[in-house]
């Protein structure tokens, strides 16, 4: 069914708590990985959709869920993660729409900086940046302190 839409037929939206097999099912098939037991619980996606922080968008073709980007700002800068598009329908420009209607909500709410964090080794969203005009910071060392490891 994914395999003969075109992306006119695209429709971003926001997330909301029922959409949440369908992400972990998107995140599953493109290989992102996730921590069901963590910060990726449905409780816990559920408590994020609540915050005014949270711009959590899905890409809809038919009805059917096919893309899910996950944004958040702090007030002065916001941060694009968690993208991902169903494997049988990448390359056709959903990511971009996604990014996209990402950068314009956050712009909505006054967000001037918007950055990504992308996993080493993921030269495919490191290009699909890069070609949307963000700049790459290899001066940038990122720290995490985990103090529960599924988080």
């Amino acid at each position: 069914m994914l395999c003969g839409m075109s992306t006119s037929a695209v429709r971003i939206r926001e997330m909301v708590a029922d959409d949440y097999d369908a992400v972990i099912g998107l995140w599953t098939a493109s290989g992102l990985p996730f921590r069901p037991l963590g910060r990726d619980r449905r409780d816990r996606v559920a408590a994020e959709l609540a915050s005014a922080s949270a711009i959590f968008l899905i890409a809809e073709q038919n009805g059917e869920p096919v893309g899910v980007v996950f944004g958040t700002h702090d007030g002065r800068k916001g941060w694009i993660n968690r993208l991902s598009v169903h494997p049988k329908v990448q390359g056709r420009g959903i990511a971009k729409k996604l990014i996209h209607a990402a950068e314009r909500r956050l712009e909505e709410r006054g967000i001037r900086i918007v950055t990504c964090l992308i996993e080493g080794g993921n030269g495919r969203s490191e290009a699909l940046f890069e070609r949307l005009g963000y700049v790459r910071h290899d001066e940038i060392v990122y720290y995490a302190k985990r103090l529960d490891p599924e988080v």
